[in-house]
């Protein structure tokens, strides 16, 4: 138990420091600095940063595909659980400010360095854009539902990069509002394709 333990204290460590930092620019030793273990017990968990970073990937896909659960139990309609979409730019909007969004930046940093793990966090993307795509089916619309679907991934990615840049609160407030107004638009025409 305590070994689980401790494996899952360094994940959320890593997963912190990667975000914050950059994967590139985060050590084994800065994690274990503020995990508290010994080196040696480090490598017992993890043998290399490849390593941590696979298990931090599915600690973030773990995690977002609990949140889409907890929207599908929360959200009523298909407009309500996308608002709740579009709402992550508001609810982390701190974090979003100071380090960007957590997995356009490591996604981003995995191509520059052309890692082998690009298309594992790649996966973070695929899951929003398949879980996207489902809400904009039950809108009805099937025949468009991937575009909508990329077209609000894109935009919300952009959103999150110029806040990053421009540090504005008020852009984003803006920017979140047009969206669910494009939404509302989008769920008035619903079955009409």
């Amino acid at each position: 138990m305590a070994n689980r333990a401790t494996r899952e204290e360094i994940v959320g460590v890593a997963d912190d420091l990667f975000y914050r930092r950059g994967f590139e620019h985060t050590s084994f030793a800065d994690i274990a600095e503020l995990v508290k273990i010994s080196r040696g017990n480090f490598y017992h968990h993890f043998k290399t940063k490849d390593d941590i970073l696979e298990a931090v990937i599915q600690k973030r896909l773990a995690d977002r595909n609990a949140m889409l659960e907890r929207w599908e139990i929360e959200g009523k309609t298909p407009v309500e659980r996308i608002s709740s979409f579009i709402d992550i730019l508001i609810m982390n909007g701190d974090k979003i400010k100071l380090y960007g969004c957590p997995i356009g930046t490591l996604t981003s940093e995995l191509a520059k360095l052309n890692h082998a793990a690009r298309a594992d966090a790649g996966g973070l993307f695929m899951l929003f854009r398949t879980w996207l795509r489902r809400q904009f089916v039950a809108l009805g619309r099937e025949a468009d539902a991937d575009a909508l679907a990329m077209h609000l991934l894109s935009r919300s990615q952009g959103v999150a990069t110029l806040f990053n840049a421009f540090q504005d609160q008020d852009f984003v407030q803006c920017e979140v509002d047009q969206m669910k107004d494009w939404l509302k638009d989008i769920a008035a025409e619903g079955f009409k394709n």
